[in-house]
């Protein structure tokens, strides 16, 4: 089964060298990987080094600042490097007057994906972030981390009933969108004391949620390496999804794990 890893973070000022997730990939049978640009970093040398040092192994989502007016340039000029893959956004960043969507207009003109960084499940959900996909309707956008639904930085984003959660997924009715999920550490509570085997002791429906809403086609695992490994760690995060009751069948898995990351992305 070809497996994409489609979303891990590399860098020389902040994480790990790409070596160290050529690693991880070597050890669990991963054959590609899209290194996403980490938040507050528009340095985007490394990365395109990184694919080009590997070829056929990276590609690369790029990230420009958007608060430049000149950012929609920049990200044109990038866009033309060898192995970008797409671009990183918050669903609540505007650029400056007079066009505030000017870099979401420019990435939908290079028909470049959009990796969006979804801080809190309410990001997705509010209704100005839902009128840009609406009114982009050829420009692919991939939800990090469930839409939102990611414990480190939003746990009200992972309570039940859910609210905002559900909300985002709505965005499931626009055929362009997709979702990434990432290991049960996102999401669930680290068990004390660990029992033996990986394991944990309550899991919310949030994969089955994500499941219902966009299907296995529109699906992507991504291991947000390294962080990852302060939660399960990648071989966990990869593993148990790969066994995650949600998905039916072998189809669906290669769906969730390869092939909507290579129709999403366009890799090679």
């Amino acid at each position: 089964m070809l497996i994409v890893d489609t979303h891990s973070h590399a860098g020389v000022n902040w994480f790990e060298p790409v070596e160290m997730i050529l690693h991880q990939m070597n050890l669990n049978g991963v054959q590609q990987t899209v290194l996403i640009q980490h938040a507050g970093n528009y340095h985007n040398e490394y990365l395109l080094e990184c694919v080009k040092r590997y070829p056929g192994r990276f590609g690369a989502v790029i990230w420009v600042d958007v608060t430049d007016p000149n950012a929609p340039d920049t990200l044109e000029r990038l866009s033309q490097e060898e192995g970008v893959v797409g671009m990183r956004l918050h669903p609540t960043q505007r650029s400056p007057e007079p066009d505030p969507l000017a870099i979401w207009r420019k990435a939908d003109e290079l028909d470049l994906p959009v990796s969006c960084f979804v801080r809190r499940a309410a990001d997705a959900a509010a209704p100005e972030f839902q009128a840009i996909v609406e009114q982009f309707p050829n420009l692919t956008i991939i939800l990090e981390h469930l839409a939102g639904a990611y414990r480190p930085l939003s746990p009200e984003s992972i309570a039940a009933p859910y609210d905002a959660y559900r909300e985002a997924l709505t965005l499931a009715r626009f055929p362009n969108t997709y979702i990434k999920f990432g290991g049960l550490g996102e999401f669930c509570t680290r068990p004390f004391p660990l029992a033996a085997q990986y394991s944990f002791e309550e899991i919310p429906p949030l994969m089955e949620m994500a499941y219902d809403a966009f299907g296995p086609q529109r699906m992507m695992w991504g291991s947000d390496f390294p962080p990852v490994a302060g939660r399960e760690g990648y071989r966990n995060s990869l593993q148990a999804l790969v066994e995650y009751p949600c998905f039916k069948n072998q189809e669906e898995r290669e769906w969730a794990f390869g092939k909507a990351a290579v129709a999403a992305f366009r890799l090679g």
